[in-house]
């Protein structure tokens, strides 16, 4: 058909075309390979791992939100999501050193989420919980913090 193209393997079949770029990039065969979308992938998974970041950290401060506004509610899978998180943060931050310098970022996005979240599920009034996050990063992650 005149004018039509043929969309490419990277558009069709995402996981053959990584397939086919990682034996091409290990085979050494550079100029054969999709370098265009091997960057943008490769900053797609960087985001990714900030989103995850942002993710566990929004989890873990709404449980320290309803931990600290509902205490009447506290049960134990409220403490084993907070153990888990801090747990996970510590792992995932550990493989990707460099997000440390986006962990203030980070909390500010996730604490507004948590925040939203914490009103939702709890019933109470948004202005109930603190507009900017009452802990710091060290506190949140420490496994001794509980917040009464």
């Amino acid at each position: 058909m005149p004018g039509s193209t043929i969309p490419s393997l990277y558009e069709r079949d995402f996981y053959a075309w990584a397939n086919e770029q990682a034996a091409l990039l290990r085979a050494g065969k550079l100029a054969a390979a999709d370098i265009e979308h091997i960057a943008e992938e490769i900053e797609s998974m960087g985001k990714t791992e900030k989103r995850e970041l942002v993710s566990r950290l929004a989890v873990l401060l709404l449980h320290l939100l309803k931990w600290r506004y509902q205490p009447e509610c506290r049960s134990a899978s409220w403490e084993a999501t907070i153990e888990v998180q801090r747990r996970d943060l510590a792992v995932h931050l550990k493989d990707n050193p460099s997000l440390k310098a986006k962990v203030p970022e980070a909390v500010d996005y996730a604490y507004g989420n948590a925040r939203i979240e914490a009103a939702a599920e709890t019933g109470l009034p948004k202005p109930t919980f603190p507009e900017e996050c009452p802990w710091s990063f060290d506190q949140a992650i420490s496994e001794d913090f509980w917040p009464d």
